[in-house]
């Protein structure tokens, strides 16, 4: 009777060990089988603060990279040509959503798939880029963050002309190929009218078409340089702004990065957040949400940004309006 209970007891000892074997496993497997998070980005690297932000974004949201997400990095640095093979790879490594960070990159990931679920970062205009039909109720595999930069466009020509009040003349820089260039053009041509300022349209597809096209911003007596938000323009941004510092232009863009590396000014969203923000939006989809039915968001922060540095070294003194106003202001 002792032998029988001994063997009972024991066969139980064995079976609770099998299950904790098998709870072990099962912790194990789950442990080194996080979800895949892709990032393809055209114009910021690794090392950039708003892929920091991002990280950040994923860690307030409770995910540790390795343990519950691994994020696959994918870099264009500016080249647009690139962007349907890094799509591609990304789609291939089946991971579980992937955020790209402009039009041109949104696009490359929708066309490569209609199924994996696409985290829009620095979208400008994503109705009429054609991504989505309703910002509201996006209705296929892509949602995220709307920049508005061309609503913008307009508002950054009003703060340069206040700026510089004796301002006629103001080339503006684009690139062809940025889907929203064209909207935004119509926006200023819209609003010089009414600053009684004259617009010269400069197009730069590649960096090594910028001489050319200080010769025809030259050529054209331009008192500012406007640079539209591309890629481009902000990978290449020291030498543009090298190029108009030695024809003592000051530059306006939407950009922080380029009033913190010399330009007169700049007004805009704030970068960092919105890619914060994105990592929001992959939380909710790696919780089950699907795409179609989240919202497409738009930016709550706004920056300006005046460099008092580069405004001594041109002879420009900013008004207190703009001073009082600023959120930053580079001495």
């Amino acid at each position: 009777m002792i032998q029988s209970r001994l063997l009972f007891a024991l066969a139980i000892l064995v079976d609770c060990a099998g299950l904790f074997d098998l709870a072990v496993a099962a912790d194990t497997q789950e442990a080194v089988a996080p979800r895949r998070v892709g990032v393809l980005s055209v114009g910021f690297s690794l090392e950039s603060k708003e892929a920091r932000a991002f990280v950040q974004g994923l860690r307030d949201a409770g995910y540790e990279q390795g343990r519950d997400v691994v994020v696959d990095w994918r870099f264009a640095n500016g080249d647009y040509a690139r962007l349907a093979e890094l799509a591609e790879d990304l789609v291939q490594r089946k991971v579980d959503v992937i955020v790209a960070d402009i039009t041109l990159a949104t696009q490359a990931v929708k066309h490569t798939s209609s199924t994996v679920p696409i985290v829009m970062a620095l979208v400008a205009d994503p109705i009429g880029s054609g991504l989505v039909t309703n910002l509201a109720h996006p209705g296929g595999n892509v949602t995220g963050l709307s920049l508005m930069l061309a609503e913008l466009s307009a508002k950054r020509l009003q703060l340069l002309k206040e700026a510089i009040p004796g301002a006629a003349r103001v080339a503006v820089l684009w690139n062809p190929a940025t889907p929203y260039h064209r909207k935004a053009a119509e926006d200023l041509n819209a609003a010089a009218s009414s600053l009684a300022i004259k617009l010269r349209f400069v197009g730069v597809r590649t960096p090594e078409q910028f001489d050319s096209a200080f010769v025809t911003v030259c050529g054209a007596h331009a008192q500012a340089l406007y640079v539209l938000d591309a890629p481009l323009f902000f990978t290449h941004r020291t030498s543009v702004l090298k190029l108009a510092s030695s024809v003592r232009l000051p530059v306006m863009s939407g950009d922080k990065h380029f009033a913190d590396a010399g330009a007169l000014m700049s007004y805009g969203p704030n970068y960092e957040d919105l890619f914060r923000r994105s990592a929001e939006y992959v939380d909710k989809i790696l919780k089950g949400a699907n795409p179609a039915d989240l919202p497409i968001e738009q930016p709550t922060k706004f920056e300006l940004v005046v460099n008092l540095k580069t405004a001594k070294a041109l002879g420009i003194t900013f008004p207190e309006s703009i001073l009082l106003r600023a959120d930053e202001v580079i001495r």
